[in-house]
């Protein structure tokens, strides 16, 4: 009963054959190896983006912040939510991969609005060399808190970007939930929709450890190249990268898995819904989403072996009806079993 992230879930076995058959024999490394071309051309396929430059990286955090680099100069700013995970759990990477490139924080919620955007764009770059220039904006999708950009909303602020000659990125670390989500295609949800640069997860979603940078002018690719390997995450045995991708894509199974995952997190909602003194603070999208819940409910499902964070509030107070807010993941592996098990637990 785990439901704390989708970090925490094992690796798909056909990823791990994947990785397993890559280990045979000796490989070229560096990212020059066969499995990488084949990597290329499969995403380059998947994305509708014949001339699309494609990187792997193993982290999250690397693959965002060494994109931002890319598209942003030190002395820029990048507009990104205030929930951001490029603002709250990366460290102040993007910074210090950019050169000390600011965050400018647009609204005031997880998903960015384009009069919130533009109002944040105008209000920077007022004075002159004295303060920071504008620099890209940074969406993520699925946000943080578990919400899903429609491709309208998408299309709409990356046009306040063009207005002013901005580039976008994509943080999508849970890209193919919401593409699932969507029922659109890779491409509709990126440089159909104005997206320059995307973050395209696997880790989250089945794989090892291994994200996708995707930049759909190939202009920048040299300067990532160098930026990739200055910031040390040019992998020497690169082969185990790209093996895993490869078992991730092929057969669809990275769409399965973000359908699987999708769909336990609602039946775990529909379940949640007809327990009493549960509360929704967020409506379930994805694979994700928070509610607030008695203690003594937490504390049932503690007890009976349960795992996820508690967000607010702290689940050895006194009060048995105070409500504690808590976020609930899904991966591809929980299923129908484990929201069983921990629906259960709230009903004992």
């Amino acid at each position: 009963m785990f439901f704390a992230s989708d970090n925490g879930g094992p690796v798909h076995p056909q990823i791990m054959q994947a990785v397993t058959e890559a280990n045979e024999g000796y490989r070229t490394g560096y990212g020059v190896e066969a499995e990488m071309d084949r990597v290329r051309d499969m995403i380059r396929d998947v994305f509708e983006a014949p001339e699309a430059a494609v990187y792997l990286v193993a982290t999250g955090t690397a693959a965002n912040s060494l994109a931002l680099a890319t598209l942003c100069q030190p002395w820029e700013t990048v507009f990104c939510s205030p929930v951001a995970h490029i603002h709250e759990d990366e460290c102040n990477a993007p910074e210090f991969f950019s050169g000390g490139a600011k965050l400018t924080l647009v609204g005031d919620s997880d998903k960015m609005t384009p009069d919130a955007l533009r109002r944040a764009i105008e209000n920077e770059h007022t004075r002159g060399v004295h303060g920071p220039q504008r620099g890209p904006v940074s969406i993520t999708q699925v946000t943080e808190k578990g919400h899903v950009y429609t491709l309208e909303e998408l299309r709409a602020l990356t046009a306040v970007a063009r207005d002013y000659g901005l580039k976008t990125h994509l943080d999508g670390a849970r890209f193919t939930n919401a593409l699932v989500k969507l029922g659109c295609t890779p491409a509709e949800m990126t440089w159909k929709a104005g997206i320059d640069a995307v973050s395209f997860g696997g880790t989250k979603n089945g794989c090892m450890g291994v994200e996708a940078v995707i930049f759909f002018d190939p202009a920048k690719a040299w300067e990532f190249e160098l930026r990739r390997k200055r910031g040390a995450h040019l992998f020497s045995k690169h082969r185990y990268l790209s093996a895993q991708m490869l078992g991730y894509l092929a057969d669809d199974l990275w769409l399965d898995l973000a359908r699987q995952a999708n769909d336990t997190s609602a039946k775990l909602a529909d379940g949640l819904r007809q327990v009493d003194g549960v509360e929704f603070t967020t409506t379930p999208e994805a694979n994700l989403f928070f509610a607030k819940l008695p203690r003594r409910l937490h504390q049932k499902a503690f007890d009976a072996g349960a795992y996820y964070y508690i967000m607010e509030g702290e689940l050895g107070g006194d009060d048995p009806e105070e409500m504690l807010l808590a976020r609930f993941v899904c991966d591809w592996s929980i299923g129908e079993a484990g929201v069983e098990a921990l629906l259960n637990a709230y009903r004992a």
